[in-house]
């Protein structure tokens, strides 16, 4: 049995909620959290989180960020509100600065990219707050720009317009930039 395996047994309340649209990640996902000894509940959208919730409060949560019907934000401040203890993860396709930030001060403890390994998520969970080793291969200057660009394009409600004026640049360069890829 492995250190977290170990530490999953060990907890009194093993309840999981598991939200995410992508229904091939939130089944294999959850079948690899149930592998590991967590009592797993699976929700698609934002409405099936809710009425998982008013079931019962999880002691732990994995939440997609970007969602069909909404932001899983909101169900991090459900959960906040109702059960203080609860760890909470958040999972997105869309990595940037801004949207950490807001999971974090929303209440979550972790936030990690797509594609997760189930290891990474539940190392997250159980992490016990200590501050993580640093990267080995630390971010590009090119990313880091494009994180900067990220995080005031969210400050400013995607507003392209007042993006740009506020990174005084060009509202066409701003588009060209938003619409590729994040560099590495």
């Amino acid at each position: 049995m492995s250190e977290l395996e170990t530490q999953i047994a060990s907890l009194a309340d093993k309840s999981l909620l598991l939200l995410d649209d992508d229904q091939a990640l939130r089944t294999r996902l959850g079948r690899a959290l149930e592998s590991r000894g967590f009592e797993v509940t699976l929700a698609a959208s934002l409405s099936e989180a809710m009425e998982a919730l008013r079931q019962k409060l999880p002691a732990f949560a994995v939440l997609d960020m970007r969602l069909e019907d909404g932001n899983g934000l909101k169900i991090v401040e459900t959960i906040r509100d109702r059960r203080e203890d609860a760890r909470i993860v958040m999972l997105t396709g869309y990595g940037a600065i801004a949207t950490a930030v807001a999971a974090v001060k929303a209440g979550a403890v972790d936030y990690l990219q797509k594609p997760a390994d189930a290891d990474d998520v539940v190392k997250a969970l159980l992490s016990s707050g200590e501050a993580p080793e640093p990267p080995e291969n630390p971010m590009s200057a090119d990313r880091v720009r494009w994180e900067h660009i990220q995080r005031v394009f969210e400050l400013c409600d995607q507003n392209v317009s007042e993006t740009a004026r506020r990174l005084g640049m060009h509202r066409r360069t701003l588009q060209r930039i938003l619409a590729k890829r994040a560099p590495r």
